[in-house]
This record gives structure tokens, sequence and C-alpha cells, in this order.
């Protein structure tokens, strides 16, 4: 019933941009805390960026911080990940995911935090 969509990956040179979507659908958009992972080949799926459930506050792992920015939009239920100035070692699947609102003040940053995942898509930087 719960489905989480990304959209938006693709192969981008270094120092490009992409700006990842993630619809969701079958859940009350705004009682969830999002969330986006990634997981580069051979490594463990890593939190990147996380936005509470208004919006009002947004938190980023410390390699991307400055350079990607995520954000949503409530009545659209879509959350998005503008992704700038990409390096090589951004490239990996990146998921979005969703994290119940009333269980934490803050979305959080493990996986075992967030109840639904999307499929992901595909970000590889190269030249």
């Amino acid at each position: 019933q719960v489905q989480l969509v990304e959209s938006g990956g693709g192969l981008v040179q270094p120092g490009g941009s992409l700006r990842l979507s993630c619809a969701a659908s079958g859940l009350t958009f705004s009682m969830y805390h999002m969330g986006w992972f990634r997981q580069a080949p051979g490594k463990e799926r890593e939190f990147v960026a996380s936005i509470r459930w208004s919006g009002d506050s947004t938190y980023y792992e410390d390699s991307v911080k400055g350079r990607f920015t995520v954000s949503r939009d409530n009545a659209k239920s879509t959350v998005y990940l503008q992704m700038n100035s990409l390096k090589p070692e951004d490239t990996a699947v990146y998921y979005c995911a969703a994290n119940l609102r009333g269980r934490t003040a803050v979305p959080g940053q493990g996986t075992g935090e967030y109840r639904y995942w999307g499929q992901g898509t595909q970000v590889t930087v190269s030249s």
C-alpha cells in the first residue's frame, strides 16, 4: 500500500548537479519525517540527509553539508534532494525513507529508524 518512488538519478560529471525526487503514496505524508540514504557498491547504506515532518529542520551528513539541500512539499507528498558540486564519491544508489514522527522528535540517522523505503535511484558521478 505504501509506496516511495525515487526519480531524478543519472550520470553527471564532477561538479555537476542533480535533483532527486521521492513521491510518497499510501500514507499521510505529514506524519513522517523523511530521510535520504545512499549505498555505494560494497558499502553499507549510509545517512545523507533528513527533514522533519513539517520541514522546519534539516540534517546532513558532514560530507554533503553545503552541497546538498533536502526539502519537502507536503501538499505534493514529495521530498527532494538537490545535489550540487557532485563528486565521484557521491556515486551510489540513493534511497528515500519515511520515519513516523510520533516516535521521535527528530528524523534520526539510523536505517532502523525508518519504516518505509523506496527502491532507489542510481546516481553516477564520473568524467
